[in-house]
């Protein structure tokens, strides 16, 4: 095909729906969207020898999935804090970093959901993006993973994974097998939790957005499960437990009002919110993107990405000025 637009008018259709599974294979919307990319680039340029003898999305899918195993080789997985370790002791004892670490990543709505009306944005719609069972894919190899992402949350048949993958049906359902009783190990129990009807959980996430622009440690608490989770990669330690959660908070990171100012985001179908840190400069600077995990008693897990570099990910700046103009700390 010679002409870019007509190309670009018959895969942009398949767009959201490829970002979504690359994110689900490789845990990160940077590395996914390298690999949409590469995988349009490549069809453009193989188009001419494209049969049709399957359709274009399967077509596409194949391209995709190669370009995605190909990232994976020699890669370790993308993990939460969560996943490494045991939790920390002592909020108060310094925290340890690991900025060398790949870490897991989330992906915003709004990527992989352009039309709600569209199949596609229904394929990456719901549990199948939700951040536990991202984490969980990350404990797969990488046929499992792709096997069991085509089966399971695209509901290909054991055929068509077979001929995408040039094996047979009868490899691709002991893959699966296998993937399946990884995954349960790996046990993305937040995905089970009960959430709140639309209206309460609203409230939920005014009153933790308010906690956090107050430096109010003490409501902050008592939103809180009683077996919630903060963790907040780049840093290795984590907190379990509503009274060390709320320990730390209170002495680490809520020091004075007016200090953060909250932005409701929506990622990997949860809610969330992008932070906004007042610095000295008196302009507020993007600080942590946190995704929650909201159940029927509260919040039940918090992750905190303390990576700014995600804000324009969220179509958010880096620098906002500050509401009242006032010069604060910068952490």
């Amino acid at each position: 095909m010679s002409d870019v637009a007509d190309f670009a008018q018959l895969t942009d259709p398949f767009r959201a729906e490829l970002l979504a599974y690359c994110y689900r294979m490789l845990g990160s919307v940077h590395d996914a969207e390298d690999q949409v990319q590469e995988t349009l680039i490549r069809a453009w340029r193989s188009y001419g020898h494209f049969e049709e003898r399957a359709s274009l999305r399967t077509w596409l899918y194949k391209i995709a999935t190669n370009a995605c195993l190909r990232a994976l080789e020699n890669r370790g997985r993308r993990p939460l804090p969560s996943g490494l370790g045991a939790p920390g002791a002592n909020p108060e004892e310094p925290l340890t970093a690991g900025h060398e670490i790949p870490w897991l990543e989330p992906i915003p709505d709004a990527l992989v959901r352009a039309d709600p009306a569209d199949p596609a944005s229904v394929v990456a719609s719901g549990a199948s993006l939700r951040l536990a069972l991202i984490a969980a894919l990350q404990y797969l190899p990488a046929r499992q993973r792709a096997v069991l992402i085509l089966r399971d949350v695209l509901q290909w048949r054991a055929s068509e994974v077979a001929d995408l993958l040039g094996t047979t049906a009868t490899a691709v359902n002991g893959l699966l097998l296998r993937a399946r009783a990884r995954i349960e190990q790996a046990g993305p129990a937040q995905d089970e939790i009960r959430e709140p009807e639309e209206a309460a959980q609203r409230v939920l996430l005014d009153r933790y957005a308010a906690a956090f622009e107050n430096a109010d440690a003490s409501a902050l608490s008592r939103l809180l499960q009683e077996d919630a989770v903060f963790e907040m990669p780049p840093m290795l330690t984590w907190f379990a437990g509503r009274d060390q959660v709320g320990r730390f908070l209170g002495a680490r990171i809520l020091s004075q009002p007016g200090v953060f100012k909250a932005v409701p985001i929506a990622a990997n179908s949860q809610p969330g919110f992008a932070f906004y840190l007042l610095g000295s400069d008196g302009q507020q600077h993007a600080h942590a993107v946190h995704l929650l995990t909201v159940g029927g008693a509260g919040i039940a897990h918090i992750v905190s990405f303390n990576q700014p570099d995600l804000f324009p990910v969220f179509g958010l700046p880096q620098l906002v000025p500050a509401a009242t103009g006032t010069a604060g700390p910068r952490r």
